[in-house]
């Protein structure tokens, strides 16, 4: 891998984070433990670690990034610098017994020019550390192979669905699956070593720094996972019944503010796509920031009140309907038991908000209900049948969002714009990349979804990348809206399910202000990437911020009960 970040230089990431560069992992842990000492207040920044880096993420939406910056600065000055390789003491010692039995071995044995069972021996020889954590939850990316095993590469095709307790090889490193989920490395064993649960802190088995001895497991050593239970889950005293799910539609989760403080351990922050809709959908009906409402995707979700209720269904210019008859979107509907609410066909966009006033509630991992596509966190899409419950409510509501409200998409056959800061790394791009970026017309393609936009060049390829001939890029902390270029030139934008740490090169990185239209790019659309600056993103976010606050009007006329 080639380090993007020089030791000791901050590099911005977007208009809420930034890089710093170490010159190691080692050194990235002992400087993100200064970090959270000195920055991490109410769970409102996040710190990652990457392999030279070390990110820095503002989850609080109003807060400066020029305050944060020069405390980090501090940090670093006091650390005498980007800090020396040799870290903190070793972690603990962890044992994994494995069985060597995974469908790649064999390929790996021939690729190394080794018997299946030398590679054994040379993964069972010496002890491995954890040098990072991140791609899924609890992932931990294991340094210290033998020579014999450092080329050993991802496969030509990824694995749509990888065993969780997989053993696997790649680029240099060992690790474990903690899930099952997509993944391209190559399968040499399995474990049954739970190394992740979401039900108590610290949530991963293994940490930064931990040592781990990879050993053939023995007659009572266990190599297959425990099955996952799912807890039940009962809805609190203070719950009220409000929805069934009649059909769902495409696509249709619960989606809250999304998840905090646990990016460390490779868990994304999820939330709602189009942070402006969800706000508008949660303002409209009186609840709290971060409310848990339904986001649907593509319209088609029928949904029967179970109780008396008040509804706002906000985003994407859906047809509404309550028991057939058209009803504004955009407005505080009343919702009768038994009466079906109808979010149809969208005019425009692609996501579309339901609340109910006092916020649906369900079952939270890491406290939040937020359905993540990644990694499979939260209850995930809603199905036929299906019982919602939402929490105690008190007037007032308001009326109806303002025309021209910041949930509204642009119609007609213009592109969409969305504003792009430069990104963390310059030197993997041609000088003019990002002029050639802001120049041209993308188009979203089919295959996108909550974790990437994929971006297709309208009319001819557009070169971004310069060739490189010393490796790939160092893993290290992303964001929503970061513009990543693979190697075959076409961009890929990061959305909320995207994992923790990526290997992709930053050309620029979509400005919060525009996080609303972001969420709205269906399949289909035609975008372009402008590139503004730090000073006018933030100006950006501040005017879009006030338009948000100023957009809900009147206040519907109900009496508490």
């Amino acid at each position: 891998m080639t380090q993007s970040v020089p030791p000791g230089e901050l590099r911005r990431l977007g208009d809420r984070a930034f890089l710093i560069g170490v010159v190691g992992a080692a050194a990235g842990r002992v400087l993100a433990q200064a970090l959270r000492r000195e920055l991490d207040e109410g769970g409102d920044i996040e710190v990652v670690c990457g392999f030279a880096s070390v990110a820095v993420v503002l989850t609080d939406r109003d807060a400066d990034l020029e305050p944060v910056e020069a405390a980090a600065g501090r940090v670093m000055a006091a650390l005498d610098g980007p800090a020396a390789d040799d870290g903190p003491p070793p972690g603990r010692l962890v044992t994994v017994p494995c069985a060597f039995d995974g469908p790649d071995l064999a390929e790996v044995a021939a690729r190394v020019g080794c018997t299946t069972d030398q590679v054994v021996g040379l993964l069972t020889e010496r002890l491995l550390t954890v040098a990072v954590l991140g791609f899924s939850p609890g992932f931990a990316y294991l340094d210290g192979l033998p020579e014999e095993l450092l080329s050993v590469p991802r496969c030509a095709r990824p694995r749509p669905v990888v065993p969780a307790g997989s053993v696997a090889l790649a680029n240099g490193h060992a690790a474990v699956y903690p899930t099952a989920s997509p993944g391209g490395w190559q399968l040499v064993g399995r474990t049954g070593v739970t190394l992740f649960s979401p039900e108590a802190p610290p949530y991963a088995l293994l940490a930064p720094g931990d040592r781990v001895r990879l050993t053939v497991a023995g007659a009572g050593d266990p190599v297959d996972p425990a099955p996952v239970r799912v807890a039940a889950w009962s809805p609190p005293a203070t719950a009220r019944l409000v929805l069934e799910v009649v059909t769902p539609g495409l696509r249709a989760v619960v989606q809250d503010g999304g998840r905090r403080g646990v990016a460390a351990v490779g868990v994304p922050c999820a939330g709602p796509a189009d942070p402006v809709s969800f706000a508008l959908a949660n303002r409209l009906v009186g609840n709290a920031e971060g409310s848990g409402t339904i986001e649907v995707t593509g319209g088609g979700a029928r949904l029967r009140g179970a109780a008396p209720s008040h509804v706002a269904v906000v985003g994407a210019a859906p047809e509404v309907r309550v028991d057939g008859v058209a009803v504004p979107a955009g407005q505080v509907l009343p919702l009768s038991d038994g009466h079906v609410l109808e979010v149809g066909p969208v005019g425009r966009g692609c996501r579309t908000y339901v609340s109910v006033a006092g916020g649906l509630v369900g079952p939270a991992a890491f406290g939040s209900s937020a359905s993540d596509e990644l990694c499979g966190l939260g209850a995930g899409p809603l199905v036929a049948g299906q019982l919602l419950y939402a929490g105690p409510w008190s007037p007032p509501l308001g009326d109806h969002v303002a025309a021209g409200a910041p949930s509204d998409v642009a119609a007609g056959g213009a592109p969409l714009v969305l504003r792009v800061v430069p990104g963390p790394h310059p030197e993997w791009f041609e000088p003019a990349a990002l002029e050639r970026l802001g120049g041209g017309v993308f188009v979203v393609e089919g295959d996108s979804n909550r974790v990437g936009l994929r971006l297709r060049a309208e009319s001819h390829a557009i070169t971004l990348r310069r060739p490189l001939q010393d490796g790939e890029l160092d893993s290290q902390g992303v964001v929503t809206g970061a513009v990543q270029v693979p190697p075959g030139g076409e961009p890929v934008i990061l959305m909320p399910d995207h994992a923790t740490l990526g290997g992709y090169p930053v050309l620029a990185v979509v400005v919060s202000a525009d996080h609303g239209l972001l969420g709205q790019c269906a399949p289909g659309t035609r975008v372009r990437l402008v590139p503004i600056g730090h000073d006018e993103a933030r100006a950006a976010w501040r005017a879009r911020r006030r338009a948000v606050e100023g957009a809900v009007i009147g206040h519907y006329p109900v009496a508490a009960g």
